[in-house]
């Protein structure tokens, strides 16, 4: 379903590269180190990947005013619009896949959902954020 979103892009992008778009959204501006330890991979691997981003104009980079050789990373107006339009098309996805389920199997979801967010929870507080109820979104 997820990569049905991102195969109908006017311009695909590697999952790795949505993550790197994800993270930036989040952080609002990070430097190459920081990027890659978020991503658990290497400064080298990151650079090279924030090349072909920013040429495409999905990123802006620039060099640090205190530390000209560190960059700055920060998501694009054409980044942000990317990620928009991706959230848009999984959300048309998923909304016709449960318009397809009889309610009892929706509300069966709802609980199912719910029991892993209360497990993820008792597993690592921290990483679980408030979010709506599922009985909201079904």
């Amino acid at each position: 379903m997820w990569s049905q979103a991102e195969s109908a892009s006017p311009a695909p992008l590697s999952l790795t590269q949505v993550r790197v778009l994800y993270v930036l959204e989040q952080e609002c501006m990070v430097n190459l180190r920081t990027l890659a330890e978020k991503l658990n991979t290497t400064p080298s691997a990151v650079s090279r990947m924030c090349d072909r981003l920013g040429a495409a104009g999905f990123i802006d980079r620039d060099h640090n005013p205190a530390d000209r050789r560190e960059l700055e990373l920060r998501i694009s107006r054409r980044g942000a619009d990317y990620l928009a339009g991706l959230r848009a098309r999984r959300e048309e996805i998923l909304s016709a896949l449960l318009e397809k389920m009889t309610p009892l199997d929706r509300a069966a979801l709802v609980r199912g959902l719910s029991a892993v967010q209360a497990a993820a929870e008792k597993a690592d507080p921290r990483r679980v954020g408030p979010a709506a109820s599922p009985a909201e979104s079904a």
